[in-house]
C-alpha cells in the first residue's frame, strides 16, 4: 500500500475539522455562510477563523454528500442570501464524526501525557 505524504494527511485532517465544525454550526438550525464563519470564530475565541475559500467548498462538498441542504432566503440586513440546514444524514454523520473527534483527542492526549519515570 502506498504511504501518504504528510501534508495529504494534514490536508485530510484539516478538511474533516471544517466539516465538523460547520456541521456543529448548523445543528442549532440554518444559516448562512458568513453567519457559520462568524460562529466558529466567536466560539473558538478568534482562534479558528474560516476563509470564503475554505468554507463555500466545504459547504458544497457537505451539500454533494447530502449532509446538508441550501435554500435561498433574506439575510438580516435584507440581502438575499443562500442558507445551508442540516439533513438528518448530516445529524447523523455529525453524532458519528463528534465522537471520532472525542476518541482522537483522547488518544492524542494520552500520547502527550508526561511519561512518569521510574524511581
Amino acid at each position: 500500500m502506498p504511504r501518504r505524504s504528510s501534508a495529504s494527511l494534514d490536508a485530510d485532517l484539516l478538511q474533516g475539522t471544517l466539516d465538523l465544525l460547520i456541521l456543529q454550526t448548523l445543528q442549532p438550525g440554518p444559516a448562512h455562510g458568513h453567519t457559520i464563519a462568524h460562529v466558529i470564530e466567536h466560539r473558538s475565541d478568534a482562534l479558528l477563523q474560516v476563509q470564503h475559500g475554505s468554507l463555500y467548498p466545504a459547504l458544497h462538498r457537505l451539500e454533494d454528500r447530502g449532509w446538508v441542504a441550501s435554500f435561498w432566503g433574506t439575510s438580516e440586513n435584507n440581502r438575499k442570501a443562500r442558507y445551508y440546514r442540516l439533513t438528518p444524514t448530516g445529524r447523523e454523520q455529525l453524532a458519528t464524526r463528534t465522537s471520532r473527534w472525542q476518541e482522537l483527542v483522547a488518544a492524542v492526549n494520552q500520547v502527550l501525557k508526561p511519561v512518569e519515570e521510574s524511581r
